[in-house]
């Protein structure tokens, strides 16, 4: 065994040996041919490599990044919502009968619609009446009371549903405390977020 592990081993380092030799002597050949135009080209390699070797390591990172975790109705009234890579928990609500995503905000008082997400909603955000404030990280913003017709959250259904939409520029709604008071129960456990009717 040890020694199939040997010769295997000594079998690839010729290999890469005669690689080498191939590819070092093609480059000294060039270099002396042409030098300023071997070394370009040889940057520019080096450059693509060193590239595809960091995307390659850095993958999973990325992956984990952009990737959001889904919600999970485990059973009627029950929603359970894994944590996201960013610490965050998601949710994709149905706002007027419009896919929309939320992420879990305990510290907002509201349910907060970005523009996009309430013009999708079909709110004509332009007649709106900005008339409230909200202070967020980047100082205070504008908000318009509205109510949302249907509110669609897995199994659950509300209508009716209180929530403003925000005149700065949010990159996802937000899903505030008079949503998750309407809960029996709000859990955080192990990573995950429970909320039930």
């Amino acid at each position: 065994m040890v020694e199939t592990i040997i010769s295997e081993n000594w079998g690839r380092l010729v290999y890469l040996g005669l690689l080498l030799i191939a590819v070092g002597g093609y480059f000294l050949l060039e270099i002396r041919r042409r030098p300023g135009r071997t070394l370009q080209q040889a940057a520019i390699w080096g450059l693509i490599f060193l590239g595809t070797l960091a995307a390659v390591g850095l993958w999973s990172d990325i992956q984990r990044q952009v990737t959001i975790p889904e919600q999970a109705v485990v059973s009627n009234g029950r929603i359970e919502v894994p944590q996201a890579p960013d610490g965050h928990y998601y949710l994709t609500a149905d706002v007027n009968g419009t896919p929309t995503r939320f992420v879990v905000d305990t510290g907002a008082s509201q349910v907060v619609l970005t523009q996009q997400a309430a013009e999708r909603a079909g709110i004509a955000t332009q007649g709106l009446a900005y008339i409230g404030q909200a202070r967020t990280a980047n100082g205070i913003v504008a908000t318009a009371p509205v109510r949302i017709r249907s509110f669609d959250l897995g199994p659950i259904h509300d209508s009716g549903l209180r929530a403003v939409v925000n005149r700065g520029a949010m990159d996802t709604s937000l899903l505030g405390m008079t949503y998750l008071t309407r809960f029996a129960k709000v859990e955080f456990s192990r990573g995950m977020l429970i909320l039930e009717r």
